[in-house]
């Protein structure tokens, strides 16, 4: 097994661990709930961590969070046409009055 990724964020790491077994590969989610545990551990080593069960598919894994990230990066903030609140990015939808993005 090898670690494919990791992030303080688990909402973030369950999106990656969904795209990955959507695409066939077979992930195990390590420290899902070690948060908890920071003071105990330092804050690096409780965070949630994503690991591709076959070797094999490791670089695959590896393109598809390069792939995910990007799509992070490319994306604008933008702003709400109704309300005129600025979104981030990755909503499709307003946070605050819930028009979507057009």
């Amino acid at each position: 097994m090898k670690l494919v990724y990791t992030h303080e964020n688990r909402f973030l790491v369950h999106n990656v661990k969904n795209q990955m077994e959507a695409s066939g590969i077979e992930v195990v989610l390590k420290n899902e709930f070690a948060q908890g545990a920071a003071g105990e551990l330092s804050a690096f080593d409780s965070w949630p961590e994503l690991w591709v069960v076959n070797d094999a598919d490791l670089e695959r894994a590896m393109d598809m969070v390069k792939s995910l990230q990007g799509m992070k990066e490319a994306g604008a903030d933008w702003i709400c046409n109704n309300c005129a609140e600025s979104n981030d990015s990755s909503f499709e939808i307003c946070w605050k009055c819930q028009q979507e993005h057009s």
